[in-house]
């Protein structure tokens, strides 16, 4: 069984790897004997990242660039070789009402969350082709499917994930790559400060869920397992909600 959800030797390009639940991905899979390329702006982070576990290589980019993504895959190819993994954890969310949303800040949140996941699992995909084998897991959300105040771009963006991890699937399963996707709940990182501070939402969130909590880092840990290991290799095109059932109430 352990064989089963191994990703021993596996080589994974980790985006957002800074902080929250990138950073929690990066450690998982390295701590599990795979290779890490860990991306992201804050090379002091990364750094910091880098000495926690070791088979992690830091490697800083602007992932907004949409014209540098074809080269960041091949600098992250020139690591440990082609990557086999690569975990779409990169995202933002500007939080404005609809009537105050902005154009940079709406081309932010799509180009981000959805145009950079997409471009940058293309330029990787030929190197999974060639081994046959290959997992994509993107970043959805609860907001793939609800909407929530002040997230109109955001929510447009993680819903266009949704229906973009099932057309990679469709477009690169027959290769031997799965695309997958998982949706957190409420987590508390970075992206959710916001949440969090206000203790009585938190509270609220929680008490939304099935299980009565919020999410805390590892209980991604096992879902990230399965999708990127030999456990899943009949499953793709497939949006997995990690959030304690808020979305099942």
């Amino acid at each position: 069984m352990a064989d089963l959800f191994s990703v021993e030797g596996r080589i994974a390009c980790v985006t957002g790897a800074s902080s929250g639940l990138g950073r929690q991905a990066a450690l998982t899979l390295a701590r599990r004997g795979a290779k890490v390329i860990a991306i992201a702006r804050r090379e002091t982070e990364l750094e910091a990242l880098a000495n926690e576990a070791q088979g992690i290589h830091p490697l800083a980019a602007d992932l907004t660039l949409r014209n540098g993504l074809s080269y960041l895959a091949h600098e992250a190819a020139q690591v440990f070789g082609p990557p086999d993994i690569l975990i779409n954890a990169a995202g933002v969310n500007t939080r404005q009402p609809a009537g105050e949303v902005s154009h940079d800040a709406w081309d932010l949140t799509l180009g981000l969350n959805l145009s950079t996941p997409f471009f940058l699992a293309q330029a990787l995909v030929p190197g999974m082709r060639a081994k046959g084998w290959g997992r994509i897991v993107n970043f959805a959300s609860l907001q793939s499917y609800r909407a929530f105040p002040a997230g109109i771009a955001y929510g447009a963006s993680k819903g266009g994930v949704a229906q973009m991890t099932r057309a990679m699937a469709e477009a690169w399963s027959g290769a031997g790559i799965t695309a997958n996707a998982l949706g957190p709940g409420f987590f508390r990182t970075e992206l959710t400060a916001r949440v969090f501070a206000d203790e009585a939402l938190a509270a609220k969130n929680a008490a939304q869920t099935c299980l009565g909590r919020n999410g805390a880092p590892e209980d991604m840990d096992g879902p990230l397992l399965f999708l990127c290991s030999e456990a899943s290799s009949y499953v793709t095109g497939q949006i997995l909600m990690v959030d304690g059932g808020f979305t099942a109430k």
